[in-house]
């Protein structure tokens, strides 16, 4: 692993899990606008953008919608989600999390987050890691959502280092698929690991110590 100087996490999944905050969000716009809306719905949510998400609850619309009411769902959206963060602590940081980042850190490795979301910023402030990562490369930097991997190309770059130097770890699979379209190594976590395409596979945090 000589070659490995550092790691991209994603956030959502990973680091934290804001899964149900997001779920209520949309299930709040879907009910508005008399749609149906479920978890397994939801689940194809993950890793994937705000405009991009929202396309994929419409899908079940009665009724074509604008670009501009489409803005307006999704910032409503945004707006109850951002709510319910207020709500987020340091002890909503996922097991293992704290203990697996202190060692990474001090073994020297460089640290980012890759993450779709806008709220990247916000949340971090509210599990304490705000200052903690190298670099941030989030949903305010990016113009394409993975599975493209630009928002894991930005990480890379923010740290100095080439694709093939970073790991980047994912719980979903559309993020597995942008770490493989970007040519980084890849450990998947949570739902991800129902792909098979990745590097490697852990079933928590911890275990990347084992690993790295």
């Amino acid at each position: 692993m000589s070659q490995i100087k550092g790691f991209v996490f994603d956030l959502d999944g990973v680091i934290v899990s804001t899964d149900k905050y997001h779920y209520l969000a949309w299930k709040a716009i879907a009910d508005q606008e008399g749609i149906y809306f479920d978890e397994q719905i939801n689940n194809r949510l993950r890793g994937v953008s705000r405009m991009a998400s929202l396309d994929i609850v419409l899908e079940k619309a009665h009724k074509e919608y604008t670009q501009e009411e489409k803005v307006a769902l999704a910032a409503a959206k945004n707006d109850i989600y951002r709510e319910s963060l207020n709500e987020l602590k340091e002890t909503d940081r996922l097991p293992g999390v704290t203990d697996t980042l202190n060692y990474l850190k001090n073994k020297g490795y460089k640290l980012s987050i890759g993450s779709s979301s806008k709220n990247t910023p916000l949340i971090l402030k509210k599990i304490g890691l705000d200052t903690f990562f190298d670099a941030v490369s989030d949903g305010n930097n990016i113009t394409y959502s993975k599975p493209n991997p630009e928002v894991f190309l930005k990480a890379a770059e923010m740290i100095g280092l080439k694709p093939e130097e970073c790991v980047v770890v994912e719980d979903s699979t559309a993020g597995i698929e942008a770490a493989n379209n970007g040519s980084f190594l890849s450990v998947a976590i949570g739902d991800a690991r129902k792909i098979k395409s990745s590097t490697y596979e852990i079933n928590s945090m911890d275990e990347l110590i084992k690993l790295f």
